[in-house]
Protein backbone atom coordinates (compact mmCIF):
# COMPACT_ATOMS: atom_id res chain seq x y z
CA UNK A 1 0.00 0.00 0.00
CA UNK A 2 1.21 3.50 -0.83
CA UNK A 3 0.93 6.79 1.03
CA UNK A 4 -2.44 8.44 1.57
CA UNK A 5 -3.69 10.24 -1.54
CA UNK A 6 -5.54 13.52 -2.05
CA UNK A 7 -7.36 13.80 -5.39
CA UNK A 8 -8.55 17.38 -5.85
CA UNK A 9 -10.52 19.18 -8.50
CA UNK A 10 -9.15 22.57 -9.62
CA UNK A 11 -11.79 25.10 -10.75
CA UNK A 12 -13.70 26.60 -7.81
CA UNK A 13 -11.72 24.33 -5.45
CA UNK A 14 -8.15 25.58 -5.94
CA UNK A 15 -8.67 28.39 -8.47
CA UNK A 16 -11.50 30.81 -9.21
CA UNK A 17 -13.04 30.15 -12.63
CA UNK A 18 -16.58 31.47 -13.09
CA UNK A 19 -15.75 35.06 -12.09
CA UNK A 20 -12.73 35.53 -14.40
CA UNK A 21 -14.59 33.71 -17.17
CA UNK A 22 -17.51 36.14 -16.86
CA UNK A 23 -15.17 39.15 -16.77
CA UNK A 24 -13.42 37.97 -19.94
CA UNK A 25 -16.76 37.47 -21.72
CA UNK A 26 -17.94 40.97 -20.84
CA UNK A 27 -14.65 42.53 -21.95
CA UNK A 28 -14.01 40.68 -25.19
CA UNK A 29 -17.08 38.88 -26.53
CA UNK A 30 -20.43 40.05 -27.97
CA UNK A 31 -22.23 38.50 -25.00
CA UNK A 32 -23.10 39.47 -21.45
CA UNK A 33 -22.67 37.23 -18.42
CA UNK A 34 -24.97 37.26 -15.42
CA UNK A 35 -25.21 34.12 -13.34
CA UNK A 36 -28.46 33.89 -11.41
CA UNK A 37 -28.31 31.00 -8.98
CA UNK A 38 -26.57 28.17 -10.83
CA UNK A 39 -28.42 28.58 -14.15
CA UNK A 40 -25.35 28.53 -16.37
CA UNK A 41 -27.39 27.82 -19.50
CA UNK A 42 -29.11 31.21 -19.33
CA UNK A 43 -26.21 33.20 -17.88
CA UNK A 44 -24.57 34.00 -21.24
CA UNK A 45 -26.72 36.15 -23.54
CA UNK A 46 -26.21 38.03 -26.77
CA UNK A 47 -25.60 41.71 -25.99
CA UNK A 48 -27.69 42.87 -28.95
CA UNK A 49 -30.78 40.69 -28.50
CA UNK A 50 -30.61 39.60 -24.87
CA UNK A 51 -31.31 36.01 -25.94
CA UNK A 52 -29.37 33.12 -24.42
CA UNK A 53 -26.66 31.71 -26.65
CA UNK A 54 -26.82 28.14 -27.95
CA UNK A 55 -25.36 25.46 -25.64
CA UNK A 56 -22.75 24.59 -28.26
CA UNK A 57 -21.57 28.21 -28.17
CA UNK A 58 -21.06 27.97 -24.39
CA UNK A 59 -18.61 25.11 -24.87
CA UNK A 60 -16.83 27.04 -27.62
CA UNK A 61 -16.38 30.03 -25.30
CA UNK A 62 -15.20 27.85 -22.43
CA UNK A 63 -12.59 26.27 -24.69
CA UNK A 64 -11.45 29.72 -25.84
CA UNK A 65 -11.07 30.74 -22.21
CA UNK A 66 -8.96 27.71 -21.37
CA UNK A 67 -6.96 28.09 -24.59
CA UNK A 68 -5.93 31.68 -23.95
CA UNK A 69 -7.15 33.16 -20.64
CA UNK A 70 -6.14 30.82 -17.82
CA UNK A 71 -3.75 33.51 -16.56
CA UNK A 72 -6.85 35.35 -15.29
CA UNK A 73 -7.52 32.67 -12.67
CA UNK A 74 -6.36 33.25 -9.11
CA UNK A 75 -6.25 30.92 -6.09
CA UNK A 76 -9.22 30.37 -3.80
CA UNK A 77 -8.53 31.80 -0.33
CA UNK A 78 -6.42 29.36 1.67
CA UNK A 79 -6.09 26.82 -1.14
CA UNK A 80 -2.35 27.07 -1.74
CA UNK A 81 -1.30 26.76 1.88
CA UNK A 82 -3.83 24.02 2.58
CA UNK A 83 -3.01 21.79 -0.38
CA UNK A 84 0.70 22.15 0.36
CA UNK A 85 0.09 21.23 4.00
CA UNK A 86 -1.78 18.15 2.82
CA UNK A 87 1.17 17.29 0.57
CA UNK A 88 3.32 16.94 3.69
CA UNK A 89 1.15 13.98 4.69
CA UNK A 90 -0.08 12.53 1.39
CA UNK A 91 0.47 12.35 -2.34
CA UNK A 92 -1.56 15.05 -4.11
CA UNK A 93 -2.92 14.86 -7.66
CA UNK A 94 -5.35 17.10 -9.52
CA UNK A 95 -8.33 15.67 -11.44
CA UNK A 96 -9.80 18.39 -13.65
CA UNK A 97 -12.51 18.22 -16.31
CA UNK A 98 -10.62 19.78 -19.21
CA UNK A 99 -9.66 18.48 -22.63
CA UNK A 100 -6.38 16.60 -22.64
CA UNK A 101 -4.80 19.35 -24.76
CA UNK A 102 -5.05 21.63 -21.71
CA UNK A 103 -3.24 19.23 -19.35
CA UNK A 104 0.23 20.78 -19.64
CA UNK A 105 -1.13 24.34 -19.40
CA UNK A 106 -3.11 23.45 -16.26
CA UNK A 107 -0.05 21.85 -14.68
CA UNK A 108 2.04 24.96 -15.43
CA UNK A 109 -0.74 27.23 -14.16
CA UNK A 110 -0.97 25.41 -10.84
CA UNK A 111 2.81 25.27 -10.46
CA UNK A 112 3.01 29.02 -11.09
CA UNK A 113 0.60 29.50 -8.18
CA UNK A 114 2.72 27.31 -5.91
CA UNK A 115 0.86 24.04 -6.43
CA UNK A 116 3.26 21.82 -8.42
CA UNK A 117 1.17 18.67 -8.65
CA UNK A 118 0.45 16.03 -11.25
CA UNK A 119 -2.67 16.75 -13.32
CA UNK A 120 -5.14 14.24 -14.75
CA UNK A 121 -7.56 15.64 -17.34
CA UNK A 122 -10.99 14.08 -17.72
CA UNK A 123 -14.26 14.53 -19.57
CA UNK A 124 -17.60 13.49 -18.12
CA UNK A 125 -18.22 11.69 -14.81
CA UNK A 126 -15.12 11.38 -12.63
CA UNK A 127 -15.72 7.92 -11.15
CA UNK A 128 -13.82 6.01 -13.87
CA UNK A 129 -10.87 8.42 -13.71
CA UNK A 130 -10.79 8.10 -9.91
CA UNK A 131 -10.71 4.31 -10.22
CA UNK A 132 -7.77 4.51 -12.66
CA UNK A 133 -5.84 6.83 -10.34
CA UNK A 134 -6.46 4.56 -7.36
CA UNK A 135 -5.33 1.53 -9.38
CA UNK A 136 -2.06 3.32 -10.18
CA UNK A 137 -1.26 4.76 -6.74
CA UNK A 138 -2.66 1.99 -4.51
CA UNK A 139 -2.96 4.45 -1.59
CA UNK A 140 -3.46 3.49 2.02
CA UNK A 141 -6.26 6.09 2.18
CA UNK A 142 -7.76 8.41 -0.42
CA UNK A 143 -9.81 11.59 -0.25
CA UNK A 144 -11.58 13.19 -3.22
CA UNK A 145 -12.38 16.94 -3.26
CA UNK A 146 -14.75 18.45 -5.83
CA UNK A 147 -17.21 21.32 -6.14
CA UNK A 148 -19.92 19.49 -8.12
CA UNK A 149 -22.40 17.05 -6.61
CA UNK A 150 -22.59 14.88 -9.72
CA UNK A 151 -18.91 13.99 -9.46
CA UNK A 152 -19.40 12.89 -5.86
CA UNK A 153 -22.30 10.76 -7.07
CA UNK A 154 -20.07 9.13 -9.66
CA UNK A 155 -17.35 8.58 -7.05
CA UNK A 156 -19.81 7.11 -4.54
CA UNK A 157 -21.00 4.65 -7.18
CA UNK A 158 -17.61 3.45 -8.45
CA UNK A 159 -15.16 4.02 -5.55
CA UNK A 160 -17.39 4.15 -2.47
CA UNK A 161 -14.53 3.33 -0.07
CA UNK A 162 -12.79 6.72 -0.49
CA UNK A 163 -13.68 9.81 1.55
CA UNK A 164 -15.40 12.59 -0.37
CA UNK A 165 -15.47 16.32 0.47
CA UNK A 166 -17.80 18.69 -1.38
CA UNK A 167 -16.00 22.06 -1.44
CA UNK A 168 -17.02 25.06 -3.56
CA UNK A 169 -14.73 27.98 -2.79
CA UNK A 170 -16.51 30.49 -5.04
CA UNK A 171 -18.90 32.40 -2.74
CA UNK A 172 -21.11 33.66 -5.58
CA UNK A 173 -21.76 30.06 -6.64
CA UNK A 174 -21.59 27.97 -3.48
CA UNK A 175 -25.07 28.78 -2.08
CA UNK A 176 -26.79 27.82 -5.33
CA UNK A 177 -25.34 24.46 -6.32
CA UNK A 178 -26.70 21.05 -5.45
CA UNK A 179 -25.08 19.68 -2.30
CA UNK A 180 -23.34 16.32 -2.58
CA UNK A 181 -23.52 15.86 1.21
CA UNK A 182 -27.27 16.42 1.30
CA UNK A 183 -27.62 13.99 -1.63
CA UNK A 184 -25.77 11.37 0.42
CA UNK A 185 -22.80 11.15 -1.95
CA UNK A 186 -20.22 13.23 -0.07
CA UNK A 187 -19.11 12.70 3.51
CA UNK A 188 -19.00 16.45 4.24
CA UNK A 189 -19.72 19.84 2.68
CA UNK A 190 -17.21 22.54 3.66
CA UNK A 191 -16.74 25.59 1.43
CA UNK A 192 -13.71 27.25 3.03
CA UNK A 193 -10.18 25.83 3.17
CA UNK A 194 -9.77 27.17 6.70
CA UNK A 195 -12.37 24.68 7.89
CA UNK A 196 -11.74 22.00 5.26
CA UNK A 197 -8.07 21.47 6.13
CA UNK A 198 -8.65 20.07 9.65
CA UNK A 199 -11.35 17.74 8.29
CA UNK A 200 -9.07 16.52 5.51
CA UNK A 201 -6.11 15.97 7.84
CA UNK A 202 -8.34 13.94 10.14
CA UNK A 203 -9.13 11.61 7.24
CA UNK A 204 -5.47 10.86 6.53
Amino acid sequence: MGKPLIISDCDEVLLHMIVPFGEWLEESQPVSFKLIGNDFGNAIRHKDSGEPIDPAEIWKLLNLFFDNEMHRQSPIAGAVGSINTLAEHADVVILTNLHDKHNAARQRQLADHGMPYRVFTNQGPKGPALQAILDEYQPSKAVFIDDLAQHHGSAAELVPHIDRLHLCGEPTLAPHIKCGFEAGHAHARIDTWEHALPWLLSRL
